[in-house]
This record gives C-alpha cells, sequence and structure tokens, in this order.
C-alpha cells in the first residue's frame, strides 16, 4: 500500500513537470507562434508613441514627399552625413565638426514633468503607451549599464527617463510599453556591408560584432523587461540582419517563460527583416502593409500626426494630419480589426508641442461619446465593402458581441442600408445624440435614417456612430 502511494505521488509529480514543460515556449518559431496574444491588446484599440531622444535637439529634416523621408530621428545617418540641405543645415548651424554625441549635454528635458504627459494621454482616451528606450543612435533613456555615458541618467536629462513615465502611466491606469532598436548605427552594418554613419565615429565608438548581440543588446533587453516589465515590446532596425543574429527567437522564448509579467508582455512582428510573419501582432507603418492588414491576425498601424516620429521643426500645420483626419483613419483601422499606435515627438526641454496636444484631445473627446464603439470591439465579417486607409467610403463597421456599430465620418446625407443581420430589430440608437433614429425594415434589410437633430442635441463631430443593439 505504502509502495502504491509512493508511486502515485510520484507519477503525479512526473505528470505536472510534464504539464508545465508543455507550457513552455521553446527558441523556435513553430513553438513561438502558438502562443495566445494576451486579450488585453486587441480591446485596446488605440495608443500612444514616442519618439524622444538626443535626435530631439536638432529636430530637423528636410521635408520631403517620400515615405520615411522625412524622419527626423534619423538625423545622424541622412542629415549629417548625406551631402544636401541636410548637411547644409548641420554644418551652417553646429559646424562641420560637431559630433552627433555633443547633442546629449543639450538633451536636458528640464520641462520634463511625466505626469502632465500620462494625464493627456489618458484624456487622449489611450489605452497603452510606447515610449523610445533606445533609438537607431543606441542613446537609452533609462541607465544602461551597457551604455555608459550615452544614456539619460549620465549625461543630459540625469535622470532615468523611461522610469518616471512608466510610473506616471501607470498610475493613470494605462499599460505602459517601450520600443527598442535591435540595431545601432555606431555598430551594425547595413546589409551590403557598409555603414549608416561617417567612418571616424564608427571606429571611435563601435562596438565589436562578436560582442554586440551578447554583451550587449541581450542584456540590455532583459534589463529591461526585468526592471521595468513593459506590456509591449515595439522591436525595430530588425532589416540588416537574420533572426539568428539578433537571436530573436532565444530572446522571445525567454520572455514568454520568464518575463515577470509573461503573461501581459505582447511583442510585434519586427525581428527578422520580413515582417508579418512572427509575433503577438504584425505592424503597418505609415500604412506600409495597406489592405495586406485585412487579415485575422492581430495588427497595429503607427504613424506620426506629421510625417516624421521624432519632432521635426521643419514640418508646418499642413504637413499635420487634422484631428478630423486622425479620429477616421483610428475608425478605419478599428473597422478593419487593427490598433492605432499614434505618435507624438516632444521637443527636447520636455514638452509636447502644443499642436499634438490639441490633436490628442481632439481625439479624447470623440473617445468619450463614442468609445463604446471602439474599446473591445472587432471587425464586421459582414461588412459590404473592403474598407482600406484611402478610400473614400465613409462608412464603417465594428462589432461587439451581438451588437453592431455603424460609423460614418459624415452626418448620414442618405439612408444606411444593412444586410445580413438578425430580423425583427425595431430600435437603432445613435452616439451622443439624444434625438430619435428612425428605422425601417424591408425584405431582408434594416433601413436606418439619420434623425432630425438641432446642434445642441448632437455631443459629438468628425464621426457619428448608430448603435444596433442584439443586431448579430
Amino acid at each position: 500500500m505504502k509502495l502504491s502511494v509512493k508511486l502515485f505521488l510520484v507519477l503525479s509529480a512526473a505528470a505536472v513537470c510534464l504539464s508545465v514543460n508543455a507550457q513552455q515556449y521553446q527558441p523556435n518559431w513553430e513553438s513561438l507562434d502558438k502562443r495566445p496574444i494576451p486579450t488585453w491588446f486587441e480591446d485596446a484599440k488605440f495608443g500612444i508613441f514616442i519618439h524622444w531622444g538626443v535626435y530631439s535637439v536638432p529636430s530637423y529634416r528636410p521635408v520631403g514627399t517620400k515615405a520615411y523621408e522625412t524622419y527626423a530621428e534619423w538625423y545622424e545617418p541622412d542629415v549629417m552625413n548625406k551631402p544636401g540641405k541636410g548637411q547644409e543645415f548641420h554644418e551652417r548651424v553646429y559646424g562641420k565638426d560637431f559630433e552627433y554625441r555633443e547633442f546629449a549635454p543639450m538633451f536636458k528635458a528640464e520641462l520634463f514633468e511625466p505626469e502632465r504627459w500620462a494625464d493627456l494621454f489618458a484624456r487622449a482616451g489611450a489605452k497603452y503607451v510606447a515610449l523610445t528606450s533606445k533609438h537607431h543612435d543606441g542613446f537609452c533613456l533609462w541607465p544602461s549599464k551597457q551604455s555608459k555615458n550615452w544614456n539619460s541618467m549620465d549625461v543630459g536629462p540625469k535622470r532615468d527617463l523611461l522610469g518616471d513615465l512608466s510610473k506616471a502611466v501607470r498610475e493613470k491606469g494605462l499599460k505602459m510599453g517601450l520600443y527598442y532598436s535591435l540595431m545601432e548605427w555606431e555598430s551594425v552594418k547595413k546589409q551590403d556591408g557598409s555603414i549608416y554613419i561617417d567612418k571616424k565615429t564608427w571606429n571611435k565608438y563601435n562596438i565589436p560584432e562578436d560582442k554586440y548581440v551578447n554583451d550587449h543588446m541581450m542584456p540590455q533587453l532583459k534589463d529591461l523587461v526585468t526592471n521595468y516589465q513593459p506590456s509591449l515590446i515595439f522591436s525595430d532596425g530588425e532589416w540588416d540582419k537574420e533572426p539568428e543574429y539578433w537571436k530573436s527567437q532565444e530572446f522571445l522564448a525567454w520572455l514568454y517563460n520568464n518575463a515577470p509579467n509573461k503573461d501581459e508582455v505582447v511583442v510585434n512582428d519586427r525581428w527578422q527583416p520580413k515582417r508579418g510573419l512572427h509575433g503577438d501582432y504584425f505592424t503597418s507603418e505609415y500604412n506600409d502593409a495597406g489592405d495586406e492588414m485585412n487579415l485575422g491576425h492581430p495588427w497595429e498601424e503607427n504613424r506620426g500626426i506629421g510625417q516624421s516620429y521624432g519632432f521635426n521643426r521643419a514640418e508646418n500645420l499642413d504637413d499635420y494630419k487634422s484631428s478630423e483626419e486622425l479620429v477616421e483613419q483610428l475608425v478605419n483601422i478599428v473597422s478593419r480589426g487593427g490598433n492605432l499606435l499614434l505618435n507624438i515627438g516632444p521637443a527636447a526641454d520636455g514638452t509636447i508641442p502644443v499642436i499634438m496636444q490639441q490633436r490628442l484631445a481632439d481625439i479624447g473627446d470623440w473617445l468619450n461619446v463614442n468609445g463604446e464603439a471602439i474599446y473591445g470591439s472587432r471587425a464586421w465579417k459582414n461588412t459590404p465593402t473592403v474598407v482600406s486607409a484611402n478610400s473614400k467610403n465613409k462608412v464603417y463597421y465594428t462589432t461587439k458581441g451581438k451588437d453592431l456599430f455603424v460609423i460614418t465620418t459624415e452626418w448620414p446625407k442618405a439612408d444606411i442600408i444593412l444586410q445580413k443581420i438578425r430580423p425583427g430589430i425595431k430600435k437603432v440608437t445613435m452616439l451622443g445624440v439624444s434625438a430619435p433614429v428612425k428605422v425601417e425594415a424591408k425584405t431582408g434589410k434594416l433601413i436606418i435614417k439619420a434623425p432630425v437633430a438641432t446642434p445642441a442635441q448632437v455631443k459629438g463631430k468628425y464621426a457619428y456612430v448608430f448603435k444596433v443593439a442584439n443586431a448579430l
């Protein structure tokens, strides 16, 4: 009897071990791709991206017309090191021999108040935030031991910017994430073997290739996860090397198995040169993926309010999206099952440009009225037409449970006709509008007529939402 009991206990313990081991993720895509994404991400729908660092001091790049060519955070390689208008600006303003690293003491963040930032993000209706912990220049916004004298505690602000903002954001009830560049211009070569910056700077600051990933990048990532427990990691700078070089699969297996908040953290798809293959969610940048993002996998569009991520002083009013355009973009993306990660570029002193604050406040005002159609929603599989980010179609659809939301970015001038919904619906409401909505059922269709309402009866603007309860 005692032997049987002992055998039972041994077998039970073995079963428990096998169960635990079965839940362990292995460092290969087949295993990593089986991880279910934490539900908070798909429910959140709207987040704030922040590009802020040493490049915020010059905050300049000539405004262009092509994708990516206005990014001011690329100041070192594309302004300082390429002949043309940008290089002429740098030499005229700062001097021909002025090194990029000399901007660091000028990045003081003397007016940075993380609580005010967090208040603004909450007012905007965002559910998560992602800060550039380290961009391609390698400068860290936390006291990284691997980047001595090239982080915000050792030089410039003399404070842990990531830590301070993380605390303030979480106190507002928002998720805090971070952006991390795998590559650094001073240490990682392009695919063709050339370098991004001048050879003098490369020779002065380069981390040898055999030490970069193991002794620099990987310890930084694990330090960030262990000490800051980000809810989201937006990886970037992956395009020049294969995942085996970055040891992407090894890191992700460690993250999914050992992160203090492993059941919460989500990662994007930028861990290898080709995107849209692996990761908790896929990414689109300034709509570079287009209609490819009409798919079942979780995804996110990220873009700036203007054409740059880092603050670009060369941009003017016409280079910024209006509040109306941004609300429509949010609606469009959410209607296709995605999230919008909208970027702001603070100034070097820690202030957020007022035009960016105003855009965020306007989005928040709209969400205060219409957020029911956005947060926690999903795309409607019976959407009448495919709605792309550049479509002129002004009607979008989201669902939540059995409810259908019809969102139009103009006050309807004609009837809205719905098909493939449950019959017998007699009541439709309009969010933020007290006037009644008339509906008519006819031969398998539901016809919605816009209410007759005065401006005083309409709380929102930019886009209008009809709620069809129990439609599905």
